[in-house]
């Protein structure tokens, strides 16, 4: 790969990582409120027990679990990206 490759490839991989790193940033805010959210739900199912207060928390409980597994999924692509920028960086080093 020459010189001008790679500092193309840094720059893809360099906005690719601020964008998924504003992604984490939002979500790691949405998370925090789904975890309130899921927490009062879960208190009004057992003050009421009602079914219908039960469905409610299985929902925001459901809905926070994707969350996180969104969340996760962010967080091992910028890791992925964190090691393939490094690689790039050491090849443009080797390379002058």
């Amino acid at each position: 790969m020459s010189k001008v490759q790679i500092e193309r490839k840094l720059r893809t991989v360099s906005t690719q990582l601020r964008s998924l790193r504003d992604e984490l940033q939002v979500s790691d805010e949405q998370l925090r409120q789904l975890a309130d959210e899921a927490d009062d739900a879960r208190l009004r199912a057992l003050v009421s027990e009602t079914p219908l207060a039960e469905k409610e928390h299985r929902k925001a409980s459901r809905h926070l679990e994707r969350l996180r597994k969104h969340r996760g999924h962010i967080t091992a692509k910028i890791v992925s990206l964190d090691a393939e920028q490094d690689a790039l960086l050491d090849r443009l080093s080797a390379s002058s």
